[in-house]
């Protein structure tokens, strides 16, 4: 068809200008519906908005009676993810909305511009709603500042997620303004409330996340049920008595995703956040200590451990501002830890955060070192009154036991003392007048004992602060632990001293021990009874053996308390006075003469050279309880010996019963043979 007949077919042109002016018409009504249907999804997000908001903060009024306000008194609280399903709910069925009240606080996240927001105010231009908001859209200036300015008013969130952190970090970034960040942080780490919801083992979504759905689908229906559920913290809604159990529950935190957002946040300059996240954990501490002495005696206590578990995973913990302010901060914060809190920390430690556990006792190690060596102590002041100190040593504690439950235990039933066939009554008559030591409060919550202990995550030595205990003056701490006052003695942490600090709080027990009876003696002589102030051996050199064990056998029938009293040796056609150099030669001349080979009373393992009962002896079992007698002997008066028993006579002698194991330790060659 040419030009020209185009031009002059009058139908055919009035047919395209009809079809021209359709299709421009439907266009239009197109982009009509999309910006209906974007207003639609808008409104439906600032109602769940306010069904939000009004469910977790009220309308204000102290009179409401909408039961699905906070501000009624009927509505229970609720956790920010069971107000979002219920804002959803409210939505849909389209419940009652309160209005705000005139003598309503605002919220933190409100933005001072939204009150003063006037018609006179040509600059500035706020989205129009009765929920806060802090999202300003400039009227004018440069597109930079307005993208600036609303990201840096943005709304800080009430919890952390590893994504979300990663999201926070992307975007300062991008903007080269860290002020979200800092806010953020010291928003989250200031709470305990925030801090705990952080970073949880749940795929329960955010507030955030509802509304977002809601934008994006434009429909409430576009939820399956699945994640209603999982909103209202209910993953099945037919098991009601599970959802009543789980209801209060926090859910534990998720330590490998706290690693990774930590790892992510400390790539940055740590200058940039430092000093707000360290006055954030001095505020999360004082928080802490105003509020764990009224909360013993609830149930749940899941968001203390939480807390304490993402702080302790700081990486930073150790070092700068963290070890110097925050630290001994949150230490002393923790002492006010109940006992079933501390064994829940304890057990997430030795599970999910074992690997956490070299670093935090570097941590407190480091802690405890330092300030030691910072704090000038003198006789009104010893290293048993410095708060941080021993704060830190309280919490070392639970990790000690945390370290017992990530290494290799043995059954408690291995504790039980069933050898009664093979002592006689007399000695048992004797340890059941005994009292028994005090056991911890911890271990008993956690049901372990140290001797259960086969194999600890960490060597036991690694607890040792050799500083520390060079510092420790134990007369004054051994004064502290006997006293009745509830003084600090770090007796009741021998973990942390080393064994020859140990040693010197076994010598005053003993010296006290000494000490009294020789006052008895006194007495009695006094009174005109015979007494004898020391425990006095006369022995001859070539009999030594055999002068011995006949006095002390005599001694231990006739008046077995002489054996408390101070060791006095003499040797038969010798002059000089025991002050302690004879009684240390008398000793070192029994064990050489006692573990002799020819002697047959023990027999020596070569593989291991440590020494063993010879099952062969022709000694009596007399013989070996005087040996017994003979080496307690030498521990109650300070005399070191070297005796190398194999580690099950040490578990024998502390009641406990033998297994493979021991078996193992004592002979490995010919455990392997059979």
């Amino acid at each position: 068809m040419s030009s020209s007949d185009q031009i002059t077919d009058p139908d055919e042109a009035s047919r395209n200008n009809s079809e021209a002016s359709s299709s421009s018409i439907n266009n239009e009504n197109s982009i009509s519906d999309n910006k209906e249907d974007v207003m639609k999804r808008a409104a439906a997000k600032k109602l769940i908005e306010r069904y939000f908001y009004q469910l977790t903060d009220g309308c204000g009024n102290p009179s409401c009676d909408n039961k699905f306000c906070a501000s009624s008194g009927e509505l229970k609280p609720l956790t920010p993810d069971e107000a979002a399903a219920q804002a959803i709910q409210l939505f849909s069925q389209e419940a009652r909305l309160c209005e705000r009240h005139p003598n309503k606080i605002a919220r933190k996240q409100d933005s001072i511009l939204n009150d003063k927001k006037s018609d006179d105010s040509p600059d500035l231009c706020i989205a129009n709603s009765t929920l806060p908001t802090n999202d300003v859209i400039i009227a004018s200036g440069d597109q930079n500042s307005k993208n600036n300015l609303k990201f840096n008013c943005a709304p800080v969130p009430t919890f952390l997620t590893e994504q979300l952190l990663y999201d926070i970090i992307d975007e300062c970034e991008t903007n080269e303004s860290y002020s979200p960040l800092i806010r953020t942080l010291g928003e989250i780490f200031s709470s305990i409330e925030n801090l705990s919801r952080s970073f949880v083992q749940t795929e329960v979504s955010s507030p955030t996340e509802v509304t977002s759905t809601v934008e994006n689908t434009g429909e409430i229906k576009g939820l399956n049920k699945e994640e209603v559920r999982s909103l209202e913290g209910e993953k099945d809604k037919d098991e009601d008595s599970c959802a009543e159990s789980s209801k209060n529950s926090v859910f534990p935190v998720d330590l490998s995703a706290v690693r990774r957002a930590f790892t992510a946040l400390f790539k940055l300059k740590t200058s940039i956040f430092e000093n707000a996240m360290v006055n954030a954990l001095v505020t999360l501490a004082g928080n802490l200590q105003m509020e764990l002495p009224i909360r013993k005696e609830r149930e749940n206590q899941d968001d203390i451990v939480n807390v304490l578990l993402i702080v302790f995973e700081i990486p930073a913990l150790g070092s700068g501002d963290f070890l110097e302010t925050a630290l001994p901060a949150i230490c002393r914060a923790s002492q006010w830890l109940p006992v079933e809190v501390q064994a829940k920390l304890a057990r997430m430690w030795s599970g999910i955060g074992r690997s956490s556990i070299r670093n935090i006792l570097e941590n407190l190690q480091q802690l405890i070192t330092l300030r030691v060596i910072v704090t000038p102590f003198h006789r009104d002041f010893f290293v048993q009154d410095e708060n941080v100190i021993t704060s830190a040593t309280k919490l070392m504690k639970i990790l000690y036991y945390a370290n017992m439950l990530a290494g290799v235990l043995e059954s408690p039933e291995l504790r039980c003392d069933d050898m009664s066939g093979s002592m006689d009554s007399s000695y048992l008559a004797n340890k059941a007048n005994k009292s028994s030591p005090p056991t911890d409060p911890l271990a008993e919550e956690l049901g372990i004992h140290v001797l259960d202990c086969r194999k600890p995550f960490l060597q036991f030595t690694e607890f040792y602060n050799e500083l520390l205990s060079d510092t420790v003056e134990m007369d004054r701490d051994f004064a502290n632990y006997k006293s009745e006052l509830g003084k600090f003695s770090f007796m009741h942490y021998p973990f942390i001293l080393t064994p020859a600090t140990k040693t010197m709080g076994l010598y005053f027990d003993n010296r006290i021990r000494m000490y009294s009876e020789r006052r008895i003696s006194i007495l009695q002589a006094v009174t005109g009874l015979p007494s004898q102030p020391y425990l006095r051996l006369k022995v001859r050199r070539d009999h030594i053996i055999d002068d011995a064990l006949v006095e002390l056998e005599m001694i231990s029938m006739e008046n077995p308390n002489d054996l408390k009293k101070q060791l006095v040796v003499e040797f038969e056609g010798e002059q000089g006075i025991d002050e302690g150099g004879v009684s240390k030669e008398f000793f070192q001349l029994v064990i050489e003469e006692i573990f002799n080979p020819d002697y047959a009373m023990f027999t020596v393992q070569p593989e291991t050279q440590t020494v063993w009962f010879n099952p062969t002896s022709f000694e009596s079992d007399a013989q070996f309880t005087l040996i017994g007698i003979v080496l307690g002997l030498a521990i109650y008066n300070n005399v070191i010996l070297a005796v190398n028993f194999p580690m099950v006579l040490y578990r024998k002698l502390m009641g406990k019963r033998g297994s493979f194991e021991d078996l193992q330790d004592w002979n490995p060659v010919r455990m392997l043979t059979t």
